[in-house]
């Protein structure tokens, strides 16, 4: 019988997990623009531009837990991560949070990481500041070239 560290090790999404990913997404809530940035082509762009790395957890077939991460050469980023309701309290954001800062420090040799979260979402931002990040007084700005971008 496999240990929860094995049966919830991180793994590599790419383009044929991408209908999984967008499940999970809204299964946790997380909006998913479909027609904009999260549209198959965009994702698959992203992936294979080389600054974005997908990781996930599965239990058998159902991925349970997701990340995208970014890098601008100078910070890491841990993006739309999310976890089924069903896997939540098991430690699956924190592997994904393990995982990503590994690839940041030893594949990138990146010294700052960074992620963005709702102030609303309050279980994040405890989950992120029990993992060593602080909050910064910082005003997010954007500027989209359409709705649903």
């Amino acid at each position: 019988m496999p240990t929860d560290s094995e049966l919830f090790a991180p793994c590599d999404l790419g383009p044929a997990d991408y209908a999984d990913i967008l499940d999970l997404w809204r299964r946790a809530g997380l909006p998913v623009r479909a027609e904009g940035r999260d549209a198959p082509e965009a994702f698959a762009r992203q992936l294979a531009g080389g600054a974005q790395r997908v990781i996930g957890v599965r239990n058998g077939e159902t991925l349970a837990a997701v990340a995208v991460l970014t890098h601008d050469g100078r910070k890491g980023w841990i993006n739309r991560m999310a976890v089924d309701p069903m896997y939540r309290r098991r430690g699956l954001a924190q592997r994904l949070i393990a995982e990503a800062e590994r690839w940041f420090r030893e594949d990138l040799g990146l010294e700052v990481y960074a992620a963005l979260i709702e102030q609303h979402n309050s279980a994040s931002l405890a989950l992120f500041e029990r993992a060593g990040y602080r909050p910064f007084d910082i005003v997010y700005m954007s500027k989209r070239l359409r709705s649903g971008a």
